[in-house]
């Protein structure tokens, strides 16, 4: 069955009476090669287990259990249950769950799938919702290999500049605390049904078994680097000095001196080890 075929996508809709929900950013891929590699590039191996979020119809889903020794897909759309019953019939070794991947308990649900071997997470993700998604996969402390996810082109720019680069934030930085992102490809806009107004990107994080990283105290960490980037254009002395109210200006500009960063130096300069440093000073001055 060629789910990327226009004419059996609008077949498949038809028959089931559905239409394309807004509120849960339903776009279908509607060019095979774009899937195929999406799903030979999502892991290192093809013996684990992956964690596809938002199957749709089953597009990707497809091709996924073709290559892959299990797929567990998390579908938030009741109406869609019964469609990929039919689209991946043929298949025993995928599972779908109707649940929203926001409410579901990822630690219960991939447990035996962990015990079995390696699980990553493979997902086109809707633009309104992939930061979210993105931080309760990597707050879950769960020993994913890999997340590949299709976002938005702006976004994957974003989550895969390096420090210093025009599209490097807050996000990035956190990001890079748990693995390695990489941009794989772009993906236009037309290859999509309906096309959404803006390309997209396909990005693999591999996940860190062992942090490089290694703050005294997380949550300080990322407050730092929130701290860092709340007011961009400022120096990073300024926005410290507005994130951290209970240290002296003075304190400040020493720690940042210790770092061996100069007075004038902002906060989207620094990369992930340069913000760890940074924290574990401020952990000493206020621990």
């Amino acid at each position: 069955m060629n789910l990327c075929d226009i004419k059996t996508v609008k077949q498949i809709m038809s028959a089931y009476h559905l239409n394309f929900r807004k509120e849960f950013g339903q776009n279908f891929l509607t060019d095979r090669s774009v899937v195929e590699d999406i799903s030979s590039e999502c892991c290192a191996t093809d013996a684990g287990t992956i964690l596809e979020i938002g199957p749709g119809i089953g597009t990707l889903t497809y091709e996924l259990a073709l290559r892959h020794r299990k797929v567990i897909a998390l579908e938030i759309d009741r109406g869609l249950i019964p469609v990929l019953e039919y689209t991946l019939g043929e298949f025993d070794n995928v599972t779908v769950i109707n649940e929203d991947v926001m409410k579901t308990d990822l630690d219960a649900l991939l447990a035996l799938a962990f015990a079995e071997g390696p699980v990553s997470v493979c997902a086109n993700l809707p633009y309104y919702i992939t930061s979210p998604i993105l931080m309760k996969l990597l707050e879950s402390r769960l020993p994913f290999d890999y997340i590949t996810v299709m976002i938005q082109k702006e976004v994957a720019d974003r989550l895969t500049s390096p420090a210093g680069g025009k599209d490097y934030g807050a996000i990035t930085a956190v990001l890079a605390y748990y693995g390695e992102a990489e941009k794989l490809f772009d993906v236009p806009a037309d290859r999509f049904m309906p096309a959404p107004k803006v390309d997209s990107a396909v990005i693999r994080i591999r996940l860190y078994k062992d942090k490089p990283c290694k703050p005294k105290d997380e949550e300080l960490l990322f407050r730092t680097i929130k701290a860092a980037f709340a007011q961009r254009r400022k120096t990073l002395a300024n926005t410290l000095t507005a994130g951290f109210p209970e240290l002296s200006r003075e304190q400040i500009n020493t720690l940042i001196a210790d770092c061996g960063h100069e007075p004038t130096v902002r906060g989207e300069r620094l990369d992930i080890a340069q913000f760890t440093e940074l924290s574990n000073k401020i952990f000493e001055l206020i621990a």
